[in-house]
């Protein structure tokens, strides 16, 4: 079922439930006024003609029967009845002779009033006492004016309902539609939006409610999606161009090799040529495997306790193995019974901080960077800096775009994905990552990690 009919339903079950009790608080109310009314009315009646007939001794009975029926505000068929203790009639006003049982005088005698119907009638029977001797004083009457009201009061109630019922429909109906033709519009437009065309958008509504939140939300979820196609459709080119050069030249070495009737030592080189070339597209590999699982899977979950220094120091030794003649020195501002550690996984960790001394010895023409840790309350700042060709700080605006290389990385090889790696991992781990031109020609990169995500 559709969420317009839904509403209307719904709207219209409310309003039927609503008017209902609405309509049978009245009626009850109504109800039970006129029964007080008109129990009021022949309790009056009923002390009346007891206190004339006990007190009253030199007026006869009939004439007393003749003033009660003269009485002004005599009910319809109204009866007045007296007996003695006995349940003997001792006065009548009239001659209906109207048959008593016996458990009404006994349910009169223990609650001293008590009402009830019979026969179309309504009687309230009282106990009465006079000169120390009781008495059952019973009023009975038709209230035909109290009960035509009353189906009156029903009918209007019952027809003045249907008509509010239906009005309700029409507005409610009205109103739902009002209320979802946005979504309609949404509908309308979301189907002619394909992967080719998300550069279409959601109309913004003029006014700050729900549906132009929606509205922005969804045009904002676009442009994500956009970007992220872009992104994807650039990364598979970009990853294309970049596997193919290595493998191009892979493929040309073994080649030229097989043709050629080189030397043993010719043939060495070669291979050492193919070897690196092996080497830089396995590292590729791997970074474009990390950069995927950063979006496709969940590294959080192999979060471990590391230490930050700890895994510097093997980071160090590791690219100075690659790079002998580099030099990397390491400073850390940490008390002796503080460890600089903090929640990470370990092998993202790794490939962070060695990309950044990497890169750092790859573009430094001294092969020197310098390695500031510093320990801090919540969370732990590595500094890392060295000295390069960049003379301009607009340079550093493309660093952590993948597949993007500056104007110093023309004779320097790499991929452009070491630094956009880093700083995905950096944000996975809730960090940030910054870099600024010190002074011309030094570079540093700052970057900080809390010790609990």
């Amino acid at each position: 079922m559709k969420i317009r009919n839904k509403l209307f339903l719904f709207y219209n079950g409310i309003v039927m439930v609503l008017l209902f009790l609405f309509c049978m608080v009245i009626f009850f109310q109504s109800k039970n006024y006129r029964l007080q009314e008109f129990t009021g009315l022949l309790r009056k009646e009923a002390i009346s003609a007891a206190n004339i007939f006990f007190n009253q001794n030199a007026i006869s009975s009939d004439i007393l029967k003749l003033l009660d029926r003269n009485n002004y505000t005599v009910l319809a068929d109204e009866e007045v009845v007296i007996f003695d203790e006995n349940y003997t009639l001792i006065y009548e006003t009239g001659d209906d002779n109207f048959q008593i049982p016996v458990n009404i005088f006994e349910k009169i005698k223990s609650n001293k009033e008590y009402y009830w119907q019979d026969k179309g009638h309504e009687f309230l029977g009282i106990k009465f006492e006079n000169k120390k001797q009781n008495y059952l004083v019973i009023a009975y009457a038709n209230d035909h004016l109290g009960l035509i009201k009353l189906k009156n009061l029903a009918f209007v109630l019952f027809f003045g309902s249907m008509v509010l019922l239906i009005l309700s429909a029409a507005a409610g109906w009205f109103l739902v539609n009002n209320m979802l033709n946005p979504i309609q519009e949404f509908i309308k437009k979301i189907d002619r939006i394909k992967a080719s065309q998300l550069n279409e958008r959601l109309a913004a509504g003029n006014q700050n409610d729900e549906f132009s939140q929606l509205s922005d939300r969804f045009n904002q979820m676009l442009d994500r999606l956009e970007k992220a196609f872009k992104a994807q459709k650039a990364f598979v080119s970009n990853a294309s161009h970049e596997l193919r050069t290595p493998l191009t030249s892979i493929t040309g070495q073994i080649q030229v090799s097989l043709l050629a009737n080189d030397d043993p030592e010719d043939l060495r080189k070669m291979i050492q040529s193919v070897l690196e070339d092996v080497k830089q597209l396995n590292r590729l590999s791997n970074n474009l495997l990390d950069l995927s699982s950063l979006d496709n899977g969940n590294p959080k979950q192999e979060f471990t306790l590391i230490n930050v220094l700890d895994k510097i120091s093997r980071v160090r030794s590791e690219v100075i193995k690659k790079n002998p003649e580099s030099t990397i020195l390491i400073n850390f501002e940490v008390k002796e019974e503080e460890i600089p550690e903090l929640m990470g996984n370990p092998h993202l960790l790794y490939t962070t901080f060695f990309n950044l001394l990497d890169n750092g010895i790859k573009y430094s023409p001294y092969k020197t960077v310098n390695v500031n840790v510093i320990n801090q309350d919540d969370s732990i700042l590595v500094e890392i800096t060295n000295k390069c060709i960049i003379t301009k700080s607009d340079d550093l605006r493309d660093f952590f775009e993948p597949f993007k290389r500056g104007l110093n990385s023309r004779h320097i090889y790499g991929h452009g994905v070491g630094l956009s790696l880093v700083k995905g991992i950096i944000e996975l781990h809730s960090g940030t990552i910054t870099v600024e031109l010190v002074e011309a020609g030094l570079i540093s990169f700052k970057v900080l990690l809390p010790k609990k995500i």
